[in-house]
């Protein structure tokens, strides 16, 4: 146990505490006035939050990640399963449209959340099982999308796009380090491309017609045109209020921002304490505090690529990329949407946006990271150690190797080695 303690990544404990201490105090100031106000109080239940959080992380880093690749099929059933309880007696009320909450203990849960990190694990144990060989379509790529498009069809049944569309970054990301061919993702692009294409043209030409069988047949999806005008069709957006005063708010704060609980524009925007928490810090605290926030990100990610890279496990490496293209994916969207250049969907900002299951999930994932870096140390040490005896059996004197990614020798080592007995 204490040699596990001294292999934690006290960086990434270190910016986990910082980003709760930016999380906090912002949320604070989103709900001390304006429609907000109702949800006075939100910042102590975060700080809960982040305790257990905590708690939860260190946990899951003295348990062997290995166990969770061994039962990634179990944990994929059970997730389905979750995710139907949206429909069960446990359902709880919809927000914003989305009907992907239950209620448990009391307690709103999101199992669309939960099931994100239960994708990666099984997306990335299949893959793990390959070694180093190319996808083959049939035999590969295809049943490993049938069981990301399987969460993605429930998720989107519920109205939750946001959540939807993370699965297809996490797919696609795993494919592609997954050594997908060339010729695939060629195809998959042709066809990504042209569906994009031709829906935008079609939505564009035909929006007065999508609105009207939305209305009679899907009516409790029409809110997806109320996100999708802004981006699509801005001179014609009947409705785009929240990314109007998302914007406006962002902008005013200027370089250095209005100061801590000074800004005024952000009250305006809907749900500041959650989607929209970006729209406080650039208000209150400027370009300047944004980037601040981005480079936090930035430590954070790049810590978890280098664990991948250090990692002699193949199922190791997955995982991490899945978790580090969930959050890219989460922080692009949600800066993204309130600035104008994405859709408004249901994402929350990593760590700093309000919501329980989101915080618990994201700690959780952290956990498995650091599990993977604590466990990884181990190994590494291990090979260190019999290198190092058989070293000292054969009277040579120790050499260092490095860890993580070994350069090929291209033959020269054992050219060598044949020159010197030659001689």
């Amino acid at each position: 146990m204490l040699g596990k303690i001294k292999n934690i990544d006290w960086t990434i404990v270190v910016i986990l505490l910082m980003l709760a201490g930016i999380c906090i105090p912002v949320i604070h100031s989103a709900v001390s006035s304006g429609s907000n106000a109702k949800m006075a109080g939100s910042e102590t239940l975060m700080a809960v939050y982040y305790v257990l959080g905590f708690v939860a992380l260190f946990i899951i880093t003295f348990v062997d990640y290995r166990l969770l690749v061994k039962y990634a099929l179990y944990l994929y059933i059970f997730g389905i399963g979750v995710l139907m309880l949206v429909w069960s007696p446990l359902s709880s009320e919809g927000i914003n449209g989305a009907n992907g909450w239950i209620r448990v203990l009391g307690v709103s849960v999101q199992p669309a959340e939960l099931f994100k990190l239960i994708l990666i694990i099984g997306i990335g144990a299949f893959l793990a099982r390959k070694q180093t060989a190319k996808l083959g379509f049939w035999r590969d790529v295809l049943p490993i999308v049938l069981v990301a498009v399987v969460p993605f069809m429930i998720v989107i049944a519920q109205n939750d796009l946001g959540n939807a569309l993370c699965y297809a970054i996490i797919l696609a990301a795993l494919l592609w380090i997954g050594n997908i061919k060339y010729t695939h993702v060629l195809i998959f692009g042709v066809l990504a491309g042209g569906v994009l294409y031709g829906g935008i043209t079609a939505y564009r030409s035909f929006r007065t017609e999508i609105e009207e069988f939305m209305k009679i047949h899907m009516p409790s999806q029409k809110h997806y045109l109320v996100r999708l005008d802004p981006i699509l069709m801005p001179d014609a957006a009947g409705d785009s209020y929240h990314a109007e005063r998302a914007l406006e708010s962002i902008a005013s704060g200027g370089m250095l921002g209005k100061g801590y609980m000074a800004g005024d524009l952000s009250s305006k925007v809907p749900y500041t304490y959650a989607d929209s928490i970006i729209t406080v810090i650039g208000e209150e605290f400027g370009f300047v505090g944004m980037a601040f926030l981005l480079l936090l990100y930035f430590i954070l990610i790049h810590r978890m690529i280098v664990i991948a890279l250090e990692c002699r496990d193949r199922s190791g490496p997955f995982i991490i990329v899945g978790i580090v293209a969930m959050f890219l994916y989460q922080i692009f969207e949600n800066i993204g949407m309130n600035i104008g250049i994405m859709p408004i969907t249901g994402i929350t900002l990593p760590f700093i946006s309000y919501g329980g299951t989101s915080l618990l999930i994201n700690m959780a994932s952290m956990g498995i990271v650091m599990s993977i870096h604590v466990h990884n140390q181990e190994v590494i040490k291990m090979e260190d150690r019999l290198q190092t005896d058989h070293l000292d059996e054969l009277g040579k004197e120790a050499e260092y190797k490095p860890r993580g990614f070994k350069w090929p020798s291209l033959g020269f080592g054992r050219a060598r080695a044949s020159r010197d007995k030659s001689k």
